[in-house]
């Protein structure tokens, strides 16, 4: 079984619904990063997450603590006063709320409120109680990938296989959370997309998801509007694009420039939704709703005809003869002829014949704008 159709416990009208679900992020926060605290205000958040529902939102995300890289803690006090009216009034509303908090008393007058679901991006490391908490409200439980807070977690970006180590401080943490009493049919993934992992090593883990689908729980992608976005489409300084000297207009290479903000990251969070909806996500968490609940549909359809082509007996695409190798070979009138083409496998990503090996993501340099968050 796929690990997105595994069963979460707590969620059963968000089963067999054929597609990767959709998780839209209500900040209550003043110091967000991805919206500068515009949602800050109890009516002004309710009504945004009533905006997202409309969108095509399947679980609304209220948080009252940043954790942009940086950020100090909030106290819980704050936390609790900034999310719990909003949870009440969405979850009446018939919204399906989860509260993204690593806090177990919040987690627990969250819940009370109304919350069906805790979203920890600590994954229970940074309150020792979280684990008795869930296991008792018998709720769904995302529990991340996280290192250390965000004042520290950007100097805690050392790995040997970024993959591989994720995979495996995860799966130490499942087993951890189910010795202390979790259902692990409560249990949710989260690679922590940005967390401890500023720049180049969030794209393995996207690429990779299948690893993570290993562990045999559904998996919650949230690179929405992140710092990684931010540098693959950097600006220059100059204005954007630029001209070749044959006329050509040209594209600045990811990684020149001035980062994107935060909300022209939302096309390359839509692709992303889509790309993770397509290898397995369960669900990804966004800002902006409406083009990844398009994405992740698109995905779905696709997936669907893909499924129904290959019951009707046709031929996989990756078993079909190239065109380009079939004209080569044939000729432009049908003749054998001999090929003049490179093979594509002889190239690297640039076009130059491929000499030795070129450079792997765990040679590339990570980067850090300062200005986008995990959250």
């Amino acid at each position: 079984m796929d690990a997105r159709d595994a069963e979460v416990a707590g969620l059963p009208e968000l089963s067999g619904t054929g597609r990767t679900l959709v998780m839209g992020v209500v900040n209550v926060t003043p110091d967000s990063f991805s919206d500068g605290g515009e949602w800050f205000e109890p009516d002004s958040a309710v009504a945004h997450g009533l905006e997202l529902l409309g969108e095509g939102a399947d679980i609304l995300d209220v948080g009252g603590e940043s954790t942009r890289p940086g950020a100090g803690r909030v106290p819980q006090d704050q936390e609790l006063a900034r999310v719990l009216p909003v949870i009440e009034a969405l979850a009446a509303r018939g919204a399906i709320v989860s509260v993204d908090t690593t806090r177990s008393a919040v987690a627990e007058r969250a819940v009370a409120a109304g919350a069906r679901i805790v979203n920890d991006v600590s994954g229970g490391l940074a309150d020792p109680g979280m684990a008795r908490a869930v296991a008792e409200m018998g709720v769904p439980y995302v529990a991340m990938h996280w290192r250390g807070h965000s004042d520290v977690m950007d100097s805690l970006e050392m790995y040997d296989d970024v993959v591989t180590d994720v995979r495996d401080e995860l799966a130490a943490r499942m087993d951890a959370l189910v010795g202390a009493g979790v259902d692990a049919a409560q249990i949710v993934l989260d690679p922590g997309l940005g967390f401890a992992k500023a720049g180049a090593l969030n794209w393995p883990l996207l690429a990779h998801l299948d690893a993570l689908g290993e562990l045999g729980r559904p998996v919650l992608i949230g690179a929405s509007r992140k710092r990684f976005l931010g540098h693959l489409l950097a600006r220059h300084a100059s204005g954007g694009s630029r001209a070749s000297l044959s006329g050509e207009t040209r594209t600045p290479r990811s990684g020149a420039g001035e980062p994107v903000p935060p909300r022209a990251r939302d096309d390359a969070t839509a692709a992303v939704s889509a790309l993770s909806a397509a290898t397995g996500a369960w669900c990804v968490r966004v800002h902006a709703v409406r083009a990844s609940a398009d994405a992740v549909r698109v995905a779905a359809a696709w997936e669907r005809a893909s499924g129904k082509a290959a019951e009707a007996g046709g031929v996989p695409a990756r078993e079909r003869e190239p065109r380009a190798a079939v004209s080569a070979r044939s000729g432009p009138r049908g003749d054998v002829g001999e090929r003049t083409d490179k093979s594509v496998d002889s190239l690297t990503d640039d076009g130059t014949d491929a000499g030795g090996l070129a450079p792997t993501w765990q040679d590339s340099q990570t980067c850090d704008d300062h200005g986008g968050s995990p959250r």
